[in-house]
């Protein structure tokens, strides 16, 4: 989803190509033709949806070893599991990356005595994924080659070439998308999108509107032996976006083909004869990254405006991370400079480098930390009483971010609670802002459906204009989807977090393996009636009642490679936001629907 920031700040607007018919006409066949290559394999009912949550990217909640013709000697199968699961190197709590475990099950399988191995990924409990590492016993066979190139056999795929420890995998992923709403920014998009750079066109509104968008996303990703136990890795990969018809800031039909991944890093590490595992990993390049559950980083790119694809967020990969990855056992320590991907229209040219810790503590209790210091930003911040008041602006330059997380999962059994706590200063003048979420749920193992309801609290301090110090909560780069950090299918397009005090009630059901339901109720207030910085037509406000909201996401599993995901939306303003239209204002209803193939 699109992440914009106070806009208020940016009144320019990007010089844009005029599309001639003919233009038009090649974006309408470009996104039939999207559309086309998503349904091969499958005609999925019309259903009604919201942000991309499909396996990439998600938590790793659990890695399974499975064989499928095991030894008659349950040692021989325990020893083989456990020669697999740590060959691999992936760790329950990592974001899950398609790509790199398939190429870290295609080592494993030249250092483990085993045929083959398959990656079959699944939905987890708590919204992230299983990894199943299928694999089947062997102790003749070579694997002098491997890999469609060489040997022309399609169950080779997504494996290209592997010979002599030098492996290489394909990615290819498609996504065709149908959004629709009804009275889009309440009906009022002359209000707030006024001085939104993105906006142009007869964008959607009042009434009924929508649009269908699409991506393509394929390259090639390799790993070869430097040393015994050291390995040399990269991506290379390619996005390419279009959108047609009214979508939130314009009715431009557009398409856009960019580099996505180009990284090359290193990887090593080794295991003790007491089994302790020690993992390092350095990388350099356009790459994804994200802290935690990405309240403060979790959207490291940019979609829509001259990107295209604004709902289905392809973009992920920053314009430079460096990183730097130790762990031992179950503690992660790493090592980050981050330039985010921006938009050119809104890039606050932000720069950014820290460090972030996690650690499993035991008995189900995790525990993370991280500090992030941004070394350069021309991203302003607006207060009434500023600290330098020779100023009427101050910068995120300087923003100093101290933060805290512990999660709790009852071991074996049906109670967990998270909870994150975080700090901003600044060094070159007074600040002082806060946010802080906690979560507490329950799963009920024993009823159809096994269902598991939650609440969270979350508060993102706004600015008191009674005092000189600062006290905005700048949300950085918050984001992920809308079980993470996106408060609100349609709200959050109007009020992003900052000044922001929300309560989530998160139903989870399960009708099959491949189905799950997310309903999720929403209330949402102010913590200060001082909001300048976010929308501008509700820069003061007359109430803290933002509003509330319903939706429900429905996600089906179809197969390990295909998936469809839907969603209804209904966002109900409330008083200090029916006070800036100065009367009534519409409901605001959307609902999407996507088809996602990925080999």
């Amino acid at each position: 989803m699109l992440k914009p920031r106070g806009f208020s700040r940016v009144l320019v607007r990007q010089s844009r190509h005029e599309i001639d018919v003919e233009s038009s006409r090649y974006i309408a066949h470009l996104a039939w033709l999207i559309g086309l290559l998503c349904t091969i394999g499958g005609s999925p009912a019309i259903a009604l949806a919201q942000s991309i949550l499909a396996d990439e990217n998600q938590v790793i909640e659990r890695i399974e070893i499975s064989l499928s013709n095991p030894s008659a000697d349950p040692e021989v199968n325990k020893r083989v599991s456990d020669q697999i699961r740590r060959s691999i190197n992936v760790f329950p709590g990592m974001l899950f990356n398609r790509t790199e475990v398939q190429l870290a099950i295609a080592r494993s399988a030249r250092q483990v005595a085993i045929a083959r191995a398959d990656l079959e990924v699944t939905p987890g409990d708590a919204g992230g994924v299983v990894v199943t590492v299928k694999a089947q016993l062997s102790d003749k066979v070579s694997r002098e080659e491997r890999g469609f190139l060489q040997t022309g056999d399609k169950a080779d795929l997504p494996v290209l070439f592997d010979r002599n420890g030098t492996i290489v995998v394909g990615k290819l992923e498609m996504l065709t998308m149908l959004y629709g709403n009804d009275n889009a920014w309440y009906g009022r998009p002359d209000l707030f999108l006024s001085g939104n750079p993105l906006a142009s066109g007869d964008m959607a509104g009042k009434g009924a509107s929508g649009w269908a968008e699409g991506f393509i996303h394929s390259g090639v990703y390799g790993l070869t032996p430097l040393h015994e136990n050291t390995y040399a890795y990269g991506g290379l990969s390619a996005i390419l976006s279009g959108s047609a018809g009214a979508e939130l800031f314009t009715d431009e039909s557009r398409y856009h083909l960019a580099i996505e991944d180009a990284y090359l890093g290193l990887v090593g590490g080794e295991t003790s004869k007491t089994g302790d595992r020690l993992v390092w990993n350095v990388s350099a390049g356009r790459k994804r990254y994200a802290i935690g559950d990405s309240m403060i980083i979790g959207n490291s790119a940019s979609n829509g405006d001259e990107r295209a694809a604004l709902q289905s967020n392809p973009r992920w990969a920053a314009d430079m991370l460096v990183l730097g990855q130790f762990r031992y056992n179950k503690t992660l320590a790493e090592l980050f400079y981050l330039d985010p991907d921006e938009l050119p229209v809104v890039d606050s040219k932000t720069r950014m480098a820290g460090i972030n810790m996690e650690t499993d503590l035991g008995a189900g209790f995790s525990l993370g930390g991280s500090f992030i210091n941004v070394l350069d930003s021309d991203y302003a911040y607006y207060s009434l009483t500023p600290p330098d008041p020779a100023s009427a602006t101050l910068s995120r330059d300087g923003l100093q971010v101290y933060d805290a997380r512990m999660g709790w999962k009852q071991p074996g059994g049906q109670i967990f609670a998270n909870a994150e706590l975080a700090l901003q200063r600044n060094n070159h003048f007074d600040m002082f802002a806060t946010a802080l979420a906690g979560e507490v749920g329950y799963q009920f193992q024993d009823l159809p459906w096994t269902p598991q309801i939650s609440y969270r609290f979350a508060e993102f301090s706004g600015d008191d204009p009674t005092t000189a110090r600062f006290e905005r909560w700048d949300p950085l780069l918050s984001g992920g989807n809308g079980e993470q950090w996106v408060q609100g299918i349609n709200h959050f397009k109007v009020f992003q977090d900052s000044n922001l005090v929300t309560h989530r009630i998160q139903l989870r059901l399960r009708p099959s393996p491949q189905v799950e339901l997310v309903p999720q109720f929403w209330i949402f207030s102010a913590d200060s009636s001082t909001n300048l910085g976010g929308n501008p037509a509700l820069s003061f406000l007359g109430s803290e009642q933002l509003g509330y909201e319903a939706n429900l996401t429905a996600k089906w599993f179809i197969s390990p490679k295909m998936m469809v995901q839907a969603h209804v939306a209904a966002t109900f303003p409330g008083e200090a936001v029916k006070q800036a239209a100065s009367g009534d204002l519409d409901p605001w209803w959307s609902a999407m629907a996507f088809l996602r193939v990925a080999f």
